[in-house]
């Protein structure tokens, strides 16, 4: 071969790969989107016991791969919405999951790709439910993925020969053939991040004539088992040390089935290859067995293994606060509502934090590892929205007074209110790692000292938010009181402030560019404060408190309640053509 043709060959490979890579990508996008929240939701439910985690995270991998799942699953950690005793079992799932979505991609299937592409653009294009789009984006992912396969086996299939005399190494009838072909494997994935492209390779390569045994495959498979870990520990960095465990548990239960299935190949090489005449389809059956090996050898032992991670990886820290939100107390709505009050006040605490390290960060004495934090507390807030969105909506299900229907929508809104704080506190950061790198915004310690001061304000409103979310303390209203006066002291001084910048800049004291950071700053931190004074609000309403008498009282799901009839939208359109018609002076 001359150096013509190893130029078109490497490339013709690596953009077959390339477009295997992008339409899993745009397929698995398309399959979460298509699945919408209930995703979300299914995954919540994994806590139940390790057979519905094993489920709900096999569901997961099949739909998302185990990469993608695994930081999910992490980030689930992260927002103390799992426990790492509850996460295992998902965690061993997302890995048979994925075995199964190649199966899929196992089936020759590559002369429908084109019709894939044309009829996911045609769901795209005509239809308008936003969830047929993403099915149709499913479907050009889908497509793309079997073009890339067809791509990479055209381009192999003339060179079969001289791969072949290259691949031979590989060879698992050997203890040293097996180990190159596993580490092979395993640095590819950890390089790319995909098992599910390794595995596709080895496909084009079978189908190619390249590899001709299920020996030379057997070791693809294993390795790729192991460089998908690489995802989930990329994804915990920074993260609480139960989603490091996690992340940790994973690498360590496929290495430890990777060490079996390198053991037993001899066993199970010829077991598995009478699985299908085809070697494609032998390749996917073996990588679905093992995952099943690995779920049988870790699943009945999910409790002493979650407190092995614990001793392996240890910590000096105390442990992160798990959600209060029990589904086991929605049975009783008075202790449901309690629960809920501590979630806010967990919450506002991670608020809390993150806001401390912003103002390390607008000190310019943050690092890396702090903004990561931030960044993280920010995803993890998102998650308990959600789950806390799921908690009331369970709540409301039973049979609740007045002030219990009313107080859920308070702490739904204060949930929502709280969200938007670490959206602004991520703001600051933002903010800060930008000004850094630009000299001009430069401030002088005088102009630094009148703005620090707003932000020291704004962290002592923040921290009594947090402090008056105790379901136990009797005096919410009197702290509403003083956070909505300290609110109105904040505003004129965050005025006064903005005027005194203004000034600057007019005089020329301070750059233009100056002026436009610290005037986003004093808005986000007006923002912040904003939203702590709706908190307050909520919390003085009369139906701001937790009816001790009521928490030992069990309700029953209440009737499914009469739906309406749709309101006639020509009783309201003579309006709004009145309302468009009117004059605005």
């Amino acid at each position: 071969m001359d150096g013509n043709a190893l130029f078109f060959l490497i490339f013709a490979v690596l953009g077959g790969l390339a477009l295997f890579i992008l339409g899993m990508s745009i397929m698995s996008d398309g399959l979460r989107v298509a699945a919408g929240p209930g995703l979300r939701t299914l995954l919540s439910k994994a806590t139940a016991n390790r057979f519905a985690g094993l489920a709900l995270g096999t569901l997961l991998g099949f739909l998302v791969h185990s990469s993608a799942a695994s930081v999910m699953l992490v980030g689930f950690l992260n927002a103390g919405l799992m426990s790492l005793a509850q996460a295992v079992a998902p965690m061993l799932g997302t890995n048979l999951g994925t075995s199964l979505s190649m199966q899929l991609v196992s089936f020759h299937l590559t002369d429908y790709c084109y019709i894939g592409i044309v009829a996911g653009l045609v769901f795209q294009m005509a239809v308008p439910n936003p969830r047929a789009k993403s099915i149709g984006r499913a479907l050009v992912g889908f497509g793309l993925l079997f073009l890339g396969m067809k791509t990479m086996s055209e381009a192999i299939a003339p060179h079969r020969d001289l791969l072949r005399h290259y691949l031979a190494a590989i060879d698992g009838q050997t203890l040293s053939g097996r180990l190159l072909g596993v580490g092979l494997a395993f640095a590819l994935t950890a390089i790319i991040q995909s098992s599910g492209a390794t595995i596709g390779m080895a496909f084009a390569l079978a189908d190619a004539g390249v590899f001709d045994s299920l020996w030379q495959t057997y070791p693809v498979v294993v390795g790729a088992q192991i460089g998908t870990c690489a995802t989930a520990l990329l994804g915990s960095i920074g993260t609480g040390i139960d989603s490091r465990r996690a992340a940790a548990g994973n690498l360590l239960t496929n290495v430890v089935n990777a060490g079996f299935s390198i053991a037993l190949a001899p066993l199970w090489v010829p077991l598995f290859a009478r699985t299908s005449p085809d070697l494609v389809r032998q390749t996917a059956n073996t990588h679905t067995l093992l995952m099943i090996q690995n779920c049988c050898v870790f699943l009945p032992v999910v409790p002493l293994y979650a407190r092995l991670l614990r001793k392996l990886v240890p910590s000096r820290l105390p442990p992160p606060e798990p959600s209060h939100l029990q589904p086991g107390l929605l049975e009783f709505p008075e202790q449901a509502i309690a629960a809920c009050f501590r979630e806010l006040r967990r919450v506002a605490k991670l608020c809390l934090h993150s806001l401390r390290l912003a103002g390390q960060a607008i000190l310019f004495a943050h690092s890396a590892k702090d903004v990561q934090t931030v960044r993280l507390n920010e995803q993890a807030i998102n998650e308990i929205k959600l789950a806390m969105k799921d908690y009331l909506a369970g709540l409301a299900r039973r049979r609740l007074s007045k002030r219990q229907a009313i107080l859920a929508q308070h702490i739904d809104r204060c949930m929502s209110d709280l969200e938007r704080v670490g959206d602004h506190v991520e703001t600051l950061c933002s903010l800060s790692l930008r000004r850094k790198k630009v000299p001009e915004a430069i401030v002088d310690a005088d102009s630094f000292g009148q703005f620090f001061a707003l932000f020291e304000t704004t962290l002592r409103i923040l921290r009594q938010v947090a402090g008056s979310f105790d379901p136990d303390r009797d005096d919410v209203a009197e702290i509403a009181a003083r956070i909505l006066q300290a609110r109105a002291a904040h505003v004129q001084a965050s005025q006064a402030v903005r005027a005194t910048f203004n000034d600057k800049v007019s005089r020329r004291e301070l750059t233009p560019v100056a002026g436009m950071f610290f005037g986003e700053y004093l808005s986000a931190l007006d923002r912040i404060v904003r939203h702590c004074r709706n908190i307050a609000l909520s919390e003085q309403q009369p139906q701001f408190w937790i009816k001790r008498s009521k928490l030992v009282k069990q309700m029953e799901l209440a009737p499914e309640p009469a739906i309406p009839p749709l309101v006639d939208p020509r009783d309201f359109l003579e309006r709004l053509r009145h309302a468009e018609s009117d004059d605005p002076e």
